[in-house]
C-alpha cells in the first residue's frame, strides 16, 4: 500500500527485512517520477501494482539515488527514462557486466562481490536471470537536473554524503519534500560500519540549503524536521568527540562536553566514527 504525503507525493515504505528500500512517486500534470527502482524484478513489480491503482500521469522518469543493488535491480520494470548521475553510472557499469545465472552469481558471493541476501534476492526475485541484464542509463548528469512533470518541478542534485560518494538527492519546492535516498547513513568497508566524519558537516550543510519539512529516507521511510534536527545534532555532538581510534577516548570526551554519558543512538554514532578513524589509519 502506497503513502500519500499529498496528492501530487507518496512512497512504498521501505522492509527492511527484505532488504528493500523507501520507493518514491512524484506526480505533475503531465508525468510521473520514481525514486529508486526497487531491489529486485519483485519488487518493482510489487510498487508498479500499487501505482496502477491511482489516478495519476504515467511514468516518464527514473531516477536512482545511488548505485547500490537494493536501489537499482528492479529498474527494467518502468520503461521510463532512466536517470542517474556520472559517478552513479560509472558504478552501475559493473553491475552491466555481470551474468546473474547460479554459477556466476556464486563466484560473485564467494569474491564478496555481492552479499549473501543480494544473491538470495536475485534467485527468488528476478526471473529469466539467464538474460538478465541492467539497462543503460538514458540520462547523466555531473552536478544537478531540474525536471518539470507539468507544474510540478523536481530538482536532482548529486550532494555530498557519509554514505557513499554518489548520492543523489531529490527535492520538490512547492511541496517542500526531499527524497534523501542513503545519503545520510553511513556505510560498511572491511567488515567496519562507520560514518565518513569527513563529510558529515558538508552533506548537512547540503541537505539544510533546501527548505524542506519531509524528509523521506532509504530505509526508515518519513521523517519531520524536528526529528531530523534531532538527528543532525546527534551526529555532529559524537562526531566532535572523536578524534582518534580510541572508543575509549571518545567516551571520555563526550561525557566531558555533554556532562553526561551517552545514550540511544550516540553510542553507536559514537563506535561507527571511531571505526571511521580506525580506516582512515590503515590508509
Amino acid at each position: 500500500m502506497l503513502n500519500k504525503l499529498s496528492e501530487s507525493n507518496y512512497y512504498l515504505s521501505n522492509q527492511n527485512d527484505k532488504e528493500r528500500p523507501t520507493l518514491g512517486l512524484v506526480c505533475g500534470d503531465k508525468y510521473s517520477l520514481v525514486i529508486d527502482g526497487g531491489n529486485s524484478v519483485q519488487h518493482a513489480n510489487d510498487f508498479l501494482r500499487e501505482i496502477e491503482k491511482l489516478d495519476v500521469p504515467p511514468i516518464k522518469y527514473l531516477v536512482i539515488t545511488h548505485a547500490h543493488w537494493d536501489h537499482f535491480l528492479g529498474m527494467n520494470e518502468y520503461k521510463a527514462t532512466i536517470i542517474v548521475n556520472s559517478l552513479t553510472n560509472e558504478i552501475m557499469n559493473n553491475w552491466r557486466s555481470y551474468s546473474y545465472d547460479d554459477h556466476s552469481l556464486e563466484e560473485y558471493k564467494n569474491a564478496k562481490k555481492m552479499s549473501s541476501l543480494c544473491v538470495d534476492i536475485i534467485k527468488n526475485e528476478i526471473p529469466d536471470r539467464d538474460s538478465f541484464q541492467l539497462n543503460y542509463p538514458d540520462i547523466i548528469f555531473e552536478e544537478s537536473l531540474q525536471l518539470d512533470l507539468g507544474n510540478k518541478v523536481c530538482i536532482l542534485e548529486r550532494i555530498r554524503s557519509t554514505h557513499t560518494e554518489d548520492s543523489t538527492v531529490v527535492y520538490i519546492p512547492d511541496e517542500r519534500t526531499i527524497f534523501l535516498g542513503d545519503s545520510v547513513y553511513g556505510t560498511t568497508t572491511n567488515s567496519l560500519f562507520h560514518f565518513k566524519q569527513s563529510q558529515l558537516l558538508p552533506m548537512i550543510e547540503d541537505i539544510q540549503k533546501y527548505d524542506a519539512l519531509h524528509f523521506i529516507l532509504g530505509h526508515e521511510s518519513i521523517c519531520d524536521l524536528d526529528e531530523m534536527d534531532t538527528y543532525w545534532k546527534d551526529l555532529i555532538t559524537t562526531s566532535k568527540a572523536v578524534k582518534s581510534t580510541s572508543l575509549e577516548r571518545a567516551l571520555e570526551s563526550f561525557e566531558i562536553d555533554n556532562k553526561r554519558k551517552p545514550i540511544g543512538d550516540e553510542l553507536f554514532f559514537l563506535e561507527a566514527f571511531v571505526n571511521d578513524q580506525i580506516l582512515k589509519s590503515q590508509l
